[in-house]
């Protein structure tokens, strides 16, 4: 039988542009696709608004194999309130370190190895300063999915 995994998680942004400069450039992620729309989602998927929307999606590999972030924004709506049903994502890669760094990103230590960034927007992100899985081996670098908190 197949492994399970996560296939994506979405965050809705309220500044697509530094967003997706949080993921690319400090993170080192991809972007994978990207998609307009002219109305509200009838099934409310960009949640409760009813305009134009956009979806990208961004991540170290195709869709298909790999755990992906959607980046979901609202034309119109500039931030959002976060709730607390998602504490924070770890990202494994001392490359996405040494980026926060060379972008003079705000990284607090959270414990040994592991630095506290946020994306623009508020969404917190944990990143632990070591050598991601090399490709191909996505099982290592998707740790675990746990309530309130996702692992990559």
């Amino acid at each position: 039988m197949k492994a399970r995994r996560a296939l994506h998680f979405v965050f809705k942004v309220g500044d697509r542009a530094q967003t997706i400069r949080f993921y690319r450039e400090l993170l080192g992620m991809r972007i994978l696709r990207h998609e307009e729309f002219e109305e509200g989602c009838k099934a409310t998927c960009n949640g409760p608004y009813d305009g134009k929307w956009s979806k990208t999606m961004v991540g170290y590999g195709p869709e298909d194999g790999h755990f992906v972030a959607e980046l979901t924004y609202n034309y119109g709506v500039g931030n959002y309130h976060l709730g607390n049903d998602f504490l924070g994502m770890t990202v494994t890669s001392s490359q996405a370190v040494k980026n926060a760094r060379k972008l003079q990103w705000p990284l607090k230590e959270a414990s040994a190895g592991i630095y506290e960034s946020e994306a623009p927007g508020g969404y917190k992100f944990f990143l632990e300063d070591k050598e991601r899985a090399q490709e191909g081996k996505e099982q290592n670098r998707i740790m675990r999915l746990l309530p309130f908190c996702l692992h990559i």
